[in-house]
């Protein structure tokens, strides 16, 4: 075969193998997504048990970075410590590796009955979730397709005769085979199948073991990279959980490495053949990672905030955001309508920002930030006006009958945002003041269910947003369904909280009224940003128009 042809089939192969990892994580994500971010959340048991929600949690997701870009991501907002955070990488990414693990075994019998399986779901049911349930099934075939493919490609490749130069350079030279591998696995962005890759060559007997562990450990330290590079415009905190799994994850590959090269230990004790070894020398490289990083997470994120300090409030520039309203369109009302939908998007991520430290601010911590949500108020305030404005300018044309309700769907969204902007000034940060000045405390179990609600209200804030943008049905049904649950998580918080009074805790007493009416601000919140779904589920006829039973009378 030609070594063009060679080149291709193996490119072609490996870019499967990468989609259909990405594949399997997105249906995971899609059905389940909301569940497994509040396991991750509320995981208990201390480092140990937040190393063991995140080993769960990457081994269904087929990625730990998802796990770290989360974990950073709760980091941020106050959810998660550094701590919790970085443990709970560590353990995503032994997770990670008993993914390869599984995936390494011969199940190429199987494939034909993954991709059956998988299209049938997938194709044939209307439910969102069977869809996903598809979804994922037909990844996990596709992702065994390709190792197949990367076998039969790399057949050729044993009777090369400039492979083994290569490979002999590789072997002599560890290092170069470390570096080369960890920059290729941060490009591909997934550790995953970067070490299938590795261990499907090994098992064609494309590359020896003598070349193939230095790339495995290499394999391990650009995993660190990718999440590192994609939380990179992340605050300092979040972005000291990546930096942390970083340095963790380098000094054993380093010194793995340098042992490897120095002492060539006999690896015939992690199996019979070259390509199981690898896998369980990287099975065994992450289970010995968390082993040695749990009780070092404390001095390492001493460390992390050393190398990557707050900075202050008044050292950030101040960002002054430019208006996205078109006038010079404003006789053409599709294309005004859209610069209208453009502003209200970006009207709703600053709403967003102002949304996420409010459960700091209730906390009791850094309270000179109220002052930055007022001013963000304010903003988002100004932008209403003008976005009202401009709708009204727009309607004074003559519009389609489609256009006239797209204004007032839209205008309907921009007075919504508002109002939510107004519950989180004059509700929930006068309740945060008026916490702190009181000096009072909720109770651990009632902080816990404010927390749960602020975090399901900001993820569905970022639903909401994806609603109006994709006007797609299925997400805005998932969106409109939030209002349900949020409606049941309120009762049941309440049941809890009238037992914790009948029972006299004594800081649940004190702070009732603070937390009953923080509750009921967060679920208003959330009706609010579920209104963006009505119109699109009105006009498929999925919304009744009465909650009442009929009047048989």
């Amino acid at each position: 075969m030609h070594p063009l042809m060679v080149l291709l089939n193996l490119a072609a192969a490996v870019f499967l193998l990468l989609w259909a990892v990405r594949m399997v994580r997105t249906g995971m994500e899609r059905a389940f997504g909301a569940g497994l971010r509040d396991s991750l959340r509320r995981a208990g048991g201390g480092l140990a048990g937040m190393s063991l929600a995140g080993m769960i949690m990457a081994t269904l997701l087929q990625s730990a970075t998802a796990v770290g870009v989360l974990a950073a991501g709760f980091v941020s907002t106050g959810m998660l410590s550094v701590s919790a955070g970085l443990a709970a990488l560590v353990g995503a990414d032994l997770g990670s590796a008993l993914v390869v693990w599984v995936l390494a075994l011969d199940l190429s019998a199987l494939i034909p009955g993954f991709l059956l399986a998988g299209c049938f779901l997938f194709l044939k049911s209307e439910r969102r979730r069977i869809r996903q349930f598809g979804r994922i099934i037909l990844g996990i075939g596709f992702i065994l397709l390709s190792l197949t493919m990367i076998g039969q490609a790399t057949e050729p490749l044993r009777a090369s005769d400039a492979l083994p130069g290569i490979i002999g350079y590789l072997e002599r030279d560890p290092i170069t085979a470390f570096v080369m591998v960890a920059l290729l696995t941060w490009a591909m962005h997934s550790s995953v199948a970067m070490v299938l890759l590795l261990v499907v060559m090994a098992q064609g007997g494309v590359l020896p073991l003598a070349g193939a562990v230095p790339m495995l450990l290499g394999a391990n330290f650009g995993a660190g990279l990718i999440a590192v590079w994609l939380t990179r415009s992340m605050p300092a905190p979040a972005r000291r959980v990546p930096l942390g799994n970083l340095l963790l994850r380098g000094v054993l590959a380093v010194s793995a490495l340098l042992v490897f090269w120095l002492t060539e230990p006999d690896l015939a004790r992690l199996g019979a053949r070259p390509e199981m070894q690898l896998v369980h020398l990287h099975l065994a490289f992450n289970a010995v990672l968390v082993v040695l990083a749990l009780p070092l997470i404390p001095a390492i994120t001493r460390l992390c905030g050393v190398l990557l300090p707050d900075v202050a409030a008044a050292q950030q520039p101040e960002r002054v955001r430019a208006s996205v309203l078109d006038r010079s369109v404003i006789d053409r009302p599709r294309l005004a309508l859209a610069s209208a939908k453009r502003e209200i998007l970006a009207m709703g991520e600053q709403l967003a920002e102002m949304f996420a430290p409010v459960i700091d601010l209730l906390a009791g911590q850094d309270p000179a930030r109220a002052a930055d949500l007022r001013r963000k108020s304010a903003e988002i305030s100004a932008c209403h006006r003008e976005i009202k404005l401009f709708i009204a300018e727009v309607n004074r044309n003559e519009l389609a009958p489609e256009d006239a309700r797209r204004s007032i769907e839209l205008t309907d969204f921009a007075i919504n945002q508002e109002l939510i902007s107004d519950i989180i000034v004059k509700s929930l940060l006068a309740l945060a003041e008026e916490k702190r000045k009181r000096g009072l405390r909720f109770s651990d179990e009632g902080w816990s269910d404010i927390r749960s609600l602020h975090a399901r209200v900001q993820t569905n804030m970022h639903l909401a947003l994806n609603v109006l943008v994709s006007e797609d049905v299925g997400s805005a049904r998932e969106l409109m369904r939030e209002k349900e649950r949020m409606r049941q998580l309120e009762r049941d918080s309440l049941d809890r909280h009238l037992r914790r009074l009948s029972d006299a805790n004594p800081d649940t007493v004190a702070t009732s009224d603070l937390h009953l009416q923080t509750v009921r601000a967060l679920k208003e919140i959330n009706s609010l940003l579920v209104t963006v779904a009505h119109p699109i589920l009105a006009e498929q006829g999925m919304i009744l128009n009465s909650r009442l039973a009929p009047d048989e009378s």
